[in-house]
């Protein structure tokens, strides 16, 4: 997506331009916004070079669009910003190649043929035009566009690659390859890219209706929710969200049809021709359940052994960890006479489990364990260096038995000490993360709502979608650098928690 860089040396400038190294010298003296020389870029094997200095070289997207706005140089700038002609030649529509990014359409027009790929990727013009340079450019394309991926002023906007210059793109405007093309021209919604959708387009079609492709997470849901394996309610579960996931997609291709096939504010329709909308027979499907059901089915994946699940619950963090009955994942180091130490005391030595297995994310593992206390999975594996380090799950809440917090300790993370002699990883939300003293956003505020809301019941569920409501006396003091192994005792919170903070 965008315009790739492309850098010219002098030679190559030279050339470009049909000047000689003199030629060269008096357009910089002639022409006060002739684009400056800029450093080349990085290159990590020029330091076992000979050390020379770097030799200049020019932007040659920069040096492309001025020849092209240059009276005396147009005709060696960039093809689709020089001045169209006044009386243009409607063009006619000349088919579909396929190309190394995918089908394309021509366009026979005044300025010769434009291929135009339907394609968002990066250096997908380029790529296109380099190679029918490569392989002699048997159709006689002079331009080849793709797609910036974003709207422009007269439609999507499009990046563009001349034959003549092939390494170098440029931005163009839809409204001028329409003008060129005599007719507006088919866009198909990134979901529906489809080779067989844009061979079949001809001039005048209908939109064609289509089942928007399933993307991979889905049909690991779809494959799990088949899987016998697994009881109704983590079928149920896993189909809520692979609805969700086809329902979301699909919501996608209509906006984007909307966004960009719509009227221009004030003006005339964008020439733009809807070449494919989403089938959306049965549209919306059902999705968003009872979620005391949902969440008990990714509680039971999340315990299973089976890889299947272990797939599903893949998904299911990236894409919505708070149906898992897990809180922030953390990582502290282990090292012997801290609070870390007086934890991992209590975990018990277990089989994985799918939430072990996500846990570990690719990586070795020494053992795996579970809280007894809370059911949060944990293991044990090594970090940079190959120095041992804790991986774990903090809960969502503490289990209270009559206890209240007794301290606060800070070491890698905020730990809580009960009144009955416990230690606890702080409990937090799965998307965010406590700490303290000036580590930049409001993260010391996370940690004073967490604060707050134990000290009034150690077994409360956090919620921190208003942290910053957290009392200003306990963010003040979470705000302080404290040193790793810092304790917090009761009193000092619930002063903090009273104390308005100093005015400056």
């Amino acid at each position: 997506m965008g315009v790739s860089s492309s850098y010219l040396t002098k030679t190559e400038v030279q050339e470009m331009l049909g000047v000689n190294a003199f030629g060269l010298w008096r357009l910089v003296r002639k022409y006060d916004n002739f684009p400056q020389p800029t450093e080349p870029p990085y290159d990590p094997f020029a330091a076992f070079g000979d050390n020379k200095d770097p030799e200049e070289v020019w932007d040659g997207t920069q040096l492309y669009r001025w020849a092209a706005k240059t009276p005396e140089y147009s005709h060696r700038g960039a093809l689709l910003l020089r001045p169209l002609p006044e009386d243009l030649t409607p063009g006619r529509w000349g088919g579909y190649k396929d190309t190394v990014r995918g089908p394309a359409l021509d366009w026979h027009t005044a300025l010769g043929t434009l291929r135009i790929v339907h394609n968002d990727d990066r250096q997908a013009a380029a790529d296109v035009a380099a190679n029918l340079t490569k392989a002699g450019n048997p159709d006689g394309v002079r331009v080849v566009c793709a797609l910036y991926g974003d709207m422009g002023i007269t439609g999507p906007a499009l990046v563009a690659a001349d034959t003549a210059h092939p390494g170098i793109e440029y931005e163009a405007g839809w409204g001028d390859v329409v003008a060129l093309a005599g007719q507006p021209l088919p866009w198909w919604p990134d979901l529906l890219r489809l080779p067989e959708l844009i061979r079949e387009w001809k001039p005048g079609s209908p939109a064609a209706v289509a089942q928007v492709p399933s993307n991979r997470t889905e049909k690991i849901l779809r494959r799990v929710a088949r899987n016998d394996a697994f009881d109704v309610t983590s079928h149920l579960a896993v189909t809520d969200m692979a609805n969700d996931i086809r329902n979301d997609r699909t919501d996608s291709c209509e906006h984007e049809n909307e966004i960009f096939g719509r009227d221009r504010y004030g003006e005339s329709p964008n020439p733009v021709v809807i070449a494919a909308v989403p089938d959306t027979t049965g549209h919306p499907l059902r999705s968003g359940g009872d979620r005391e059901v949902v969440t008990a089915g990714w509680r039971k994946l999340a315990l299973s052994n089976h890889p299947d699940a272990v797939a599903a619950l893949e998904v299911a963090v990236g894409r919505e960890p708070g149906l898992l009955p897990y809180g922030a994942l953390t990582e502290v180091p282990d090292r012997p006479g801290t609070i870390v130490e007086r934890w991992a005391r209590r975990l018990t030595m277990c089989d994985p489990t799918a939430a072990h297995a996500v846990l570990a994310h690719g990586d070795s593992a020494e053992a795996f364990f579970i809280d007894p206390l809370t059911d949060m999975p944990a293991l044990r594996t090594s970090g940079r260096g190959g120095k041992p380090l804790w991986r774990f799950y903090v809960p969502l809440s503490l289990p209270a038995n009559g206890g209240e917090l007794a301290s606060v300790v800070l070491h890698h993370t905020m730990w809580i000490t009960t009144s009955d002699g416990h230690v606890h990883p702080a409990p937090c939300t799965p998307t965010e993360h406590l700490w303290w003293g000036n580590g930049g956003g409001d993260r010391p505020s996370e940690a004073a709502a967490v604060v707050d809301v134990l000290l009034d019941d150690l077994a409360a569920t956090v919620n921190l979608r208003e942290h910053w409501k957290a009392p200003k006396g306990l963010t003040t003091l979470f705000n302080e650098e404290h040193k790793h192994g810092a304790e917090l005792t009761r009193a000092t919170l619930l002063h903090a928690r009273m104390t308005p903070p100093r005015q400056r």
